[in-house]
Protein backbone atom coordinates (compact mmCIF):
# COMPACT_ATOMS: atom_id res chain seq x y z
CA UNK A 1 0.00 0.00 0.00
CA UNK A 2 0.92 3.50 -0.87
CA UNK A 3 -0.44 6.68 0.94
CA UNK A 4 -0.17 9.83 0.13
CA UNK A 5 -0.31 12.65 3.22
CA UNK A 6 -0.91 16.49 2.09
CA UNK A 7 1.43 16.32 -0.43
CA UNK A 8 2.71 20.12 -1.31
CA UNK A 9 4.71 20.74 -4.55
CA UNK A 10 5.36 23.83 -6.59
CA UNK A 11 7.46 25.46 -9.24
CA UNK A 12 8.54 29.08 -8.55
CA UNK A 13 5.20 30.75 -7.37
CA UNK A 14 3.16 28.45 -9.49
CA UNK A 15 1.50 25.17 -6.57
CA UNK A 16 0.83 22.37 -8.74
CA UNK A 17 -0.47 19.74 -5.66
CA UNK A 18 -2.13 21.60 -3.22
CA UNK A 19 -2.28 19.12 -0.12
CA UNK A 20 -3.28 15.96 -1.69
CA UNK A 21 -4.24 12.91 0.13
CA UNK A 22 -4.84 9.70 -0.89
CA UNK A 23 -4.34 6.22 -0.59
CA UNK A 24 -3.25 3.30 -3.25
CA UNK A 25 -4.71 0.34 -2.15
CA UNK A 26 -2.13 -2.91 -2.59
CA UNK A 27 -3.38 -6.10 -5.16
CA UNK A 28 -5.49 -3.29 -7.40
CA UNK A 29 -5.30 -1.22 -9.99
CA UNK A 30 -5.34 2.00 -8.87
CA UNK A 31 -5.94 4.45 -11.11
CA UNK A 32 -5.01 8.84 -11.11
CA UNK A 33 -7.35 10.49 -13.92
CA UNK A 34 -7.85 14.60 -14.49
CA UNK A 35 -7.51 16.87 -17.45
CA UNK A 36 -3.82 17.89 -19.14
CA UNK A 37 -2.25 20.18 -16.45
CA UNK A 38 -4.09 18.91 -13.92
CA UNK A 39 -1.42 17.82 -11.81
CA UNK A 40 -1.39 13.55 -12.04
CA UNK A 41 1.65 13.44 -13.66
CA UNK A 42 3.34 15.61 -11.24
CA UNK A 43 1.61 13.75 -8.43
CA UNK A 44 3.16 10.29 -10.12
CA UNK A 45 6.86 11.85 -10.84
CA UNK A 46 6.28 12.82 -6.70
CA UNK A 47 6.04 9.15 -5.76
CA UNK A 48 8.40 7.46 -7.60
CA UNK A 49 10.93 10.22 -6.33
CA UNK A 50 12.03 11.89 -9.92
CA UNK A 51 10.61 14.98 -7.94
CA UNK A 52 10.56 15.91 -4.25
CA UNK A 53 7.46 17.56 -2.88
CA UNK A 54 8.12 20.87 -0.26
CA UNK A 55 6.03 19.40 2.65
CA UNK A 56 3.90 15.85 3.11
CA UNK A 57 4.53 12.53 3.78
CA UNK A 58 4.90 9.49 0.94
CA UNK A 59 4.67 5.88 2.53
CA UNK A 60 5.75 2.87 1.08
CA UNK A 61 3.99 0.71 3.50
CA UNK A 62 4.42 2.82 6.23
CA UNK A 63 8.09 3.92 5.47
CA UNK A 64 8.50 7.33 4.82
CA UNK A 65 10.11 7.42 1.64
CA UNK A 66 10.49 11.21 2.00
CA UNK A 67 12.47 11.10 5.69
CA UNK A 68 14.75 8.09 3.86
CA UNK A 69 18.67 8.47 3.04
CA UNK A 70 19.94 7.75 -0.42
CA UNK A 71 20.85 4.53 -0.02
CA UNK A 72 17.63 3.36 1.59
CA UNK A 73 15.68 4.73 -1.38
CA UNK A 74 18.09 3.32 -3.57
CA UNK A 75 17.14 0.03 -1.84
CA UNK A 76 13.33 1.00 -1.62
CA UNK A 77 13.64 1.91 -6.14
CA UNK A 78 14.51 -2.03 -6.24
CA UNK A 79 11.28 -2.69 -5.42
CA UNK A 80 9.50 -0.34 -8.26
CA UNK A 81 8.54 -1.49 -11.50
CA UNK A 82 8.10 0.99 -14.43
CA UNK A 83 5.96 1.28 -17.73
CA UNK A 84 6.65 4.67 -19.42
CA UNK A 85 4.47 6.04 -21.87
CA UNK A 86 6.44 5.14 -24.83
CA UNK A 87 7.55 2.00 -23.40
CA UNK A 88 11.16 3.33 -23.05
CA UNK A 89 12.88 0.35 -24.93
CA UNK A 90 16.33 0.21 -26.09
CA UNK A 91 16.58 0.44 -29.63
CA UNK A 92 19.86 -1.81 -29.95
CA UNK A 93 18.66 -4.53 -27.78
CA UNK A 94 16.57 -7.22 -28.62
CA UNK A 95 13.15 -7.86 -26.83
CA UNK A 96 15.25 -10.76 -24.34
CA UNK A 97 17.93 -8.34 -23.80
CA UNK A 98 15.51 -5.63 -23.22
CA UNK A 99 13.84 -7.99 -20.33
CA UNK A 100 17.25 -9.09 -19.28
CA UNK A 101 18.49 -5.53 -18.23
CA UNK A 102 17.13 -4.75 -15.01
CA UNK A 103 17.90 -7.96 -13.66
CA UNK A 104 21.76 -7.97 -15.28
CA UNK A 105 21.83 -4.49 -12.96
CA UNK A 106 19.88 -5.59 -9.69
CA UNK A 107 19.99 -9.13 -9.77
CA UNK A 108 22.69 -11.81 -7.81
CA UNK A 109 21.21 -14.63 -9.54
CA UNK A 110 23.31 -16.59 -12.02
CA UNK A 111 23.10 -16.06 -15.33
CA UNK A 112 21.41 -19.04 -15.82
CA UNK A 113 18.48 -18.15 -13.36
CA UNK A 114 18.37 -14.31 -15.09
CA UNK A 115 17.61 -15.97 -18.46
CA UNK A 116 15.18 -18.23 -17.31
CA UNK A 117 12.81 -15.04 -15.41
CA UNK A 118 13.42 -13.77 -17.93
CA UNK A 119 11.66 -16.08 -20.27
CA UNK A 120 9.23 -16.64 -17.64
CA UNK A 121 8.56 -12.88 -18.04
CA UNK A 122 8.45 -12.58 -21.76
CA UNK A 123 6.23 -16.20 -21.50
CA UNK A 124 3.40 -14.27 -19.34
CA UNK A 125 3.23 -11.23 -22.11
CA UNK A 126 2.71 -14.20 -24.65
CA UNK A 127 5.83 -12.86 -26.30
CA UNK A 128 8.63 -15.50 -26.23
CA UNK A 129 8.27 -15.86 -29.93
CA UNK A 130 9.58 -12.39 -30.12
CA UNK A 131 12.43 -12.72 -27.83
CA UNK A 132 15.13 -12.28 -30.47
CA UNK A 133 13.34 -9.26 -32.80
CA UNK A 134 13.98 -5.61 -32.26
CA UNK A 135 11.97 -2.60 -30.75
CA UNK A 136 11.55 -1.40 -34.19
CA UNK A 137 10.71 -4.70 -35.70
CA UNK A 138 7.52 -5.19 -33.81
CA UNK A 139 3.92 -3.63 -32.82
CA UNK A 140 3.84 -0.70 -30.37
CA UNK A 141 0.94 -3.12 -28.73
CA UNK A 142 3.68 -5.63 -28.39
CA UNK A 143 6.47 -2.92 -27.28
CA UNK A 144 4.16 -2.20 -24.30
CA UNK A 145 3.93 -5.95 -23.46
CA UNK A 146 7.90 -5.69 -23.46
CA UNK A 147 7.87 -3.35 -20.91
CA UNK A 148 5.37 -4.99 -18.98
CA UNK A 149 7.47 -8.19 -18.95
CA UNK A 150 10.56 -5.73 -18.44
CA UNK A 151 8.97 -3.97 -15.23
CA UNK A 152 8.11 -7.08 -13.37
CA UNK A 153 11.40 -8.73 -13.71
CA UNK A 154 12.34 -8.02 -10.70
CA UNK A 155 9.00 -9.20 -8.70
CA UNK A 156 8.66 -5.27 -7.97
CA UNK A 157 6.14 -4.39 -4.78
CA UNK A 158 4.65 -1.37 -6.58
CA UNK A 159 4.12 -1.04 -10.49
CA UNK A 160 3.65 2.69 -12.15
CA UNK A 161 2.17 2.73 -15.13
CA UNK A 162 2.42 6.33 -17.45
CA UNK A 163 -0.33 6.47 -19.81
CA UNK A 164 0.40 2.93 -21.24
CA UNK A 165 -2.15 3.11 -23.55
CA UNK A 166 -0.95 5.99 -25.60
CA UNK A 167 -0.98 5.38 -28.91
CA UNK A 168 -2.37 2.31 -29.11
CA UNK A 169 -5.84 1.29 -30.37
CA UNK A 170 -8.52 0.57 -28.83
CA UNK A 171 -8.51 -3.38 -29.15
CA UNK A 172 -4.96 -3.29 -28.02
CA UNK A 173 -5.46 -0.78 -25.12
CA UNK A 174 -7.58 -3.52 -23.76
CA UNK A 175 -5.19 -6.18 -23.47
CA UNK A 176 -2.67 -3.91 -22.31
CA UNK A 177 -5.50 -2.88 -19.37
CA UNK A 178 -6.50 -6.47 -18.61
CA UNK A 179 -2.67 -7.60 -18.80
CA UNK A 180 -2.05 -5.39 -16.04
CA UNK A 181 -4.66 -5.81 -14.10
CA UNK A 182 -3.96 -9.67 -14.05
CA UNK A 183 -0.16 -9.23 -13.35
CA UNK A 184 -1.41 -6.77 -10.44
CA UNK A 185 -3.61 -9.72 -8.94
CA UNK A 186 -0.90 -12.53 -9.43
CA UNK A 187 2.07 -10.37 -7.84
CA UNK A 188 -0.02 -8.84 -5.12
CA UNK A 189 1.29 -5.26 -6.17
CA UNK A 190 0.17 -1.72 -5.59
CA UNK A 191 -0.49 -0.53 -8.88
CA UNK A 192 -0.86 3.21 -9.98
CA UNK A 193 -2.01 4.47 -13.52
CA UNK A 194 -1.96 8.04 -14.86
CA UNK A 195 -4.51 7.67 -17.82
CA UNK A 196 -7.00 9.79 -19.77
CA UNK A 197 -8.29 6.86 -21.39
CA UNK A 198 -12.18 6.40 -20.43
CA UNK A 199 -11.83 3.32 -21.81
CA UNK A 200 -9.02 2.01 -18.73
CA UNK A 201 -11.15 4.42 -16.21
CA UNK A 202 -14.58 1.50 -17.02
CA UNK A 203 -12.32 -1.32 -17.30
CA UNK A 204 -10.18 -1.64 -14.58
CA UNK A 205 -10.66 1.55 -12.38
CA UNK A 206 -10.73 -0.39 -8.98
CA UNK A 207 -9.80 2.86 -6.99
CA UNK A 208 -9.75 5.91 -8.40
CA UNK A 209 -8.19 9.45 -7.42
CA UNK A 210 -9.53 11.97 -9.83
CA UNK A 211 -7.43 15.16 -9.49
CA UNK A 212 -8.22 18.60 -10.26
CA UNK A 213 -6.05 21.81 -10.65
CA UNK A 214 -3.88 20.34 -7.51
CA UNK A 215 -5.98 18.90 -5.44
CA UNK A 216 -7.95 15.54 -5.05
CA UNK A 217 -11.14 16.38 -6.26
CA UNK A 218 -12.60 12.61 -5.71
CA UNK A 219 -12.11 9.37 -5.21
CA UNK A 220 -13.87 5.73 -5.50
CA UNK A 221 -14.05 3.09 -7.86
CA UNK A 222 -15.58 2.90 -11.36
CA UNK A 223 -19.11 1.57 -10.32
CA UNK A 224 -19.23 4.95 -7.88
CA UNK A 225 -18.56 7.54 -10.89
CA UNK A 226 -21.76 6.12 -12.16
CA UNK A 227 -23.76 7.91 -9.17
CA UNK A 228 -21.39 10.49 -8.58
CA UNK A 229 -22.83 14.15 -8.00
CA UNK A 230 -18.98 15.78 -8.02
CA UNK A 231 -19.79 18.65 -10.86
CA UNK A 232 -16.59 18.56 -11.95
CA UNK A 233 -15.95 14.69 -12.34
CA UNK A 234 -18.93 14.70 -14.50
CA UNK A 235 -17.92 17.01 -16.68
CA UNK A 236 -14.31 15.51 -16.99
CA UNK A 237 -15.65 11.74 -17.45
CA UNK A 238 -18.86 12.36 -19.51
CA UNK A 239 -17.89 14.94 -21.97
CA UNK A 240 -18.07 12.16 -24.67
CA UNK A 241 -21.36 11.32 -25.85
CA UNK A 242 -20.86 7.54 -25.54
CA UNK A 243 -20.15 7.76 -21.57
CA UNK A 244 -22.92 10.18 -21.22
CA UNK A 245 -25.64 7.98 -22.70
CA UNK A 246 -23.77 5.43 -20.36
CA UNK A 247 -24.83 7.39 -17.21
CA UNK A 248 -28.36 8.27 -18.39
CA UNK A 249 -29.08 4.54 -19.21
CA UNK A 250 -27.76 3.68 -16.13
CA UNK A 251 -29.95 6.36 -14.18
CA UNK A 252 -32.72 5.28 -15.78
CA UNK A 253 -32.21 1.79 -15.04
CA UNK A 254 -32.16 2.62 -11.49
CA UNK A 255 -35.05 4.31 -11.28
CA UNK A 256 -36.90 1.99 -12.97
CA UNK A 257 -35.64 -0.85 -10.52
CA UNK A 258 -36.74 1.74 -7.38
Amino acid sequence: MIEIKKLHKSFGDKEVLKGINGVFENGKTNLIIGQSGSGKTVLMKCIVGLLEPESGELLYDNRNFLTMSKKEKKTLRKEMGMIFQNAALFDSMTVFENVMFPLNMFSRDSYQNRVKRAMLCLDRVNLTDAKDKYPGEISGGMQKRVAIARAIVLKPQYLFCDEPNSGLDPKTSLIIDKLIQDITKEYNMTTIMNTHDMNSVMGIGEKIIFIYEGRKEWEGTKDEIFTSSNKLLNNFIFASDLFRKVKEAETHHNMEEG
